[in-house]
């Protein structure tokens, strides 16, 4: 994958944190990217691929939008964490969890696709 194509972006920000595998899909990449710049402030990346056999992913039994490259998680609170889940809306983002409450604050975003699952749910 091209990561110049995301200036906003460095590749080890999405890198696994179990084996640091890189994993983005481009057309992920690409929506997040459209998304940064109508954001207009910097995304504090704290999840982006995680490979099947990481922590998390290993206890689903089917693994999530992390391990296909199509997620990630931004550090976000407040009222930008708002302005932020208005324009995932716009850009049309399939999958939002919001965080919001006590240590860790953030907005999941992913652009998975499938008859049975939440499109917005919290944590």
């Amino acid at each position: 994958m091209d990561w110049s194509r995301y200036n906003n972006f460095k590749e080890v920000e999405f890198r696994c944190s179990h084996c640091n595998a890189s994993g983005m899909k481009p057309e992920f990449m690409e929506r997040l990217q459209i998304l940064r710049e109508a954001y207009g402030k910097p995304m504090r990346i704290t999840s982006g691929y995680r490979c099947p056999k990481h922590p998390i992913e290993a206890r689903k039994a089917t693994p999530g939008a992390h391990a296909s490259g199509l997620a990630a998680d931004i550090a976000v609170v407040g009222a930008d964490a708002h302005q932020l889940l208005r324009l995932a809306f716009a850009q049309g983002f399939t999958g939002i969890g919001v965080q919001q409450k006590g240590e860790g604050r953030f907005i999941h975003l992913d652009t998975m696709t499938g008859p049975i699952r939440p499109n917005v749910w919290s944590y």
